[in-house]
C-alpha cells in the first residue's frame, strides 16, 4: 500500500510538468534561404536584419563577437561601415595614456549597449538580456525557435496565472519570458521599402542572426559541394581504372 501511494504522489507530481510539456505548441517554421546543403544567405534580408538589430533589438542585447568590418558580408561598402562604426563612441586612450571616448571604427567590436552585466540585469529588474552573437545556436531549435520566441507573444490565457513584470509567450518553456514584445508590425521603415510586418521583421533579423552565428556557412557548404564532386570524379576514375586492369588481367589469362 506505501509502494502505490508513494507512486500515486509521484504520478500526481508529474502529471503537471507532462500537461506543460503537451501545452508547448510546435515551433513555426517560415522556410529559410540558408537552408539544405545549397542555402545561402539572402542579402536583402540580412541588411533588414541588421537594420531591425541596429533599431531595435541592440537597445538591450549585446552582440560582442561581431566587428563593423563584418558588415562588409552584408554586402555593405567600405564608406557604408565606416559611417554605420562612427554612430557610436569607444573608449579609447590618448597619447597620455588618458581614457577618451572616439568614434568606433570598422575594426572595433560592435559597441554593447551597458558597460557589464551588473548595469544589464540593473536595467531589467534583474533579468540579463542574453548576448546575441550566437543565440541561433545556443537555443535548441534554432532559428526556427528565436522565431518562434519573437512571434509567440500573445494575451496569458484567463485561467494562466502571471508573475509581476513577465510577459506570455506561446513558444518559450513555462510561457513566462522577462522580455517585453520586442517587434510589432511597423516597428521600422525598412530601407528598401519592404513591408514591415511582425512576420518579415522576425524572419529578417533571425536571418541576420544566423549570419552571425554562422558567417562562413556558404563557404563550407562550396568547400564541401567541391569535396563532393571531387570524389564522384576519382570514384568514377577509379572505377574505370579497375575494369581496365581486369579487363587486361582476364586478356592475358
Amino acid at each position: 500500500m506505501k509502494i502505490a501511494a508513494a507512486f500515486a504522489v509521484m504520478l500526481a507530481l508529474a502529471l503537471p510538468a507532462v500537461a506543460q510539456e503537451e501545452a508547448m505548441p510546435p515551433l513555426p517554421h517560415p522556410g529559410w534561404s540558408f537552408d539544405g546543403v545549397f542555402g545561402t544567405y539572402d542579402r536583402a534580408a540580412l541588411q533588414r536584419g541588421f537594420q531591425i538589430y541596429s533599431e531595435v533589438c541592440s537597445a538591450c542585447h549585446s552582440m560582442n563577437l561581431l566587428h563593423y568590418g563584418d558588415l562588409a558580408a552584408l554586402g555593405y561598402t567600405d564608406d557604408e561601415i565606416k559611417a554605420i562604426a562612427a554612430q557610436k563612441q569607444v573608449n579609447d586612450l590618448d597619447d597620455q595614456g588618458n581614457v577618451v571616448q572616439r568614434p568606433a571604427r570598422p575594426a572595433d567590436a560592435f559597441v554593447a549597449p551597458y558597460p557589464n552585466d551588473k548595469a544589464a540585469r540593473a536595467a531589467h529588474n534583474g533579468a540579463l538580456p542574453p548576448d546575441l552573437s550566437l543565440i541561433t545556436k545556443a537555443r535548441e531549435g534554432g532559428p526556427d525557435y528565436v522565431y518562434g520566441i519573437l512571434t509567440g507573444f500573445e494575451s496569458a490565457p484567463a485561467n494562466f496565472k502571471m508573475q509581476d513584470g513577465m510577459s506570455y509567450n506561446m513558444h518559450f518553456p513555462g510561457h513566462q519570458i522577462a522580455m517585453p514584445q520586442p517587434l510589432a508590425d511597423n516597428s521600422v521603415t525598412f530601407a528598401d521599402g519592404t513591408q514591415a510586418t511582425l512576420p518579415q521583421e522576425a524572419h529578417d533579423v533571425v536571418t541576420f542572426l544566423q549570419w552571425a552565428a554562422e558567417p562562413k556557412m556558404e563557404e563550407r557548404k562550396t568547400t564541401g559541394a567541391k569535396v563532393m564532386l571531387f570524389l564522384l570524379v576519382m570514384t568514377g576514375l577509379l572505377y574505370g581504372a579497375k575494369r581496365k586492369i581486369w579487363a587486361d588481367l582476364h586478356q592475358h589469362a
